[in-house]
């Protein structure tokens, strides 16, 4: 036997030359690969359908909470017996002081002698307090050029001013550090008399009016 003959294995398989014994394969080992990719497979299936199972619920609960919203609203709109919410504008009326509510001091900026008490009994007149009457102050002396200033406290731009405001038109509009209610109408170069007593009625009027503000409606509360 030669020496490169397998033991057991008889003349059958006696190697001789270049001549050698075939052996076949076993199939274990494609077995084992077949099991892999296999198993690769069905994971990569199970993640695919995980993921569409979650895009599925995930959509279904946002849409299910959009329909409840609105189901709610269409229920809060359309409650029996229940009062609809305007869309239109709800009307706010201004609070405004009242004119014997309004302390003015006048004082005469013009080279015009009397002209401060004149105003001043005018004004008395028409329901307004009158406070301090005299010349103005070197500040303001003969360096008004236009009808007049009114001056006050921040707090009486959207109160006193307009309302004052309503006596006599073009005045300047000024606020300094006071902190009473007290109003100091300053008479200008260009000043000649109060407005007609009908025309500031008028104008107090139109001021006094309720002036709409914008109210949300039923559905952008929703």
């Amino acid at each position: 036997m030669s020496m490169l003959t397998p033991p057991g294995m008889g003349g059958k398989y006696r190697i001789t030359g270049d001549k050698y014994p075939r052996m076949r394969r076993t199939g274990g080992h494609r077995r084992l690969v077949l099991a892999i990719i296999a198993s690769a497979a069905a994971m990569a299936l199970i993640g695919w359908g995980t993921l569409q199972l979650i895009q599925v619920f995930t959509g279904g609960d946002k849409a299910s909470a959009a329909a409840g919203t609105t189901q709610d609203c269409d229920h809060r709109t359309s409650e029996p017996g229940a009062t609809p919410k305007p869309d239109h504008p709800r009307p706010h009326l201004r609070s405004l002081p009242e004119p014997a509510q309004i302390t003015v001091n006048v004082f005469n900026a013009t080279p015009r002698g009397g002209l401060a008490k004149k105003t001043a009994d005018e004004l008395k007149k028409r329901g307004f307090a009158i406070g301090e009457v005299g010349n103005a102050t070197k500040q303001f002396d003969k360096k008004v050029k236009g009808t007049g200033i009114l001056l006050g406290a921040k707090k009486a731009a959207g109160t006193a001013f307009p309302v004052l405001g309503t006596q006599l038109a073009g005045t300047e509009h000024r606020t300094d550090a006071r902190t009473g209610g007290e109003v100091d109408l300053i008479l200008g170069t260009r000043f000649k008399e109060l407005a007609k007593k009908e025309d500031a009625d008028k104008a107090l009027a139109e001021l006094a009016k309720a002036k709409p503000t914008p109210t949300p409606s039923a559905e952008k509360n929703c």
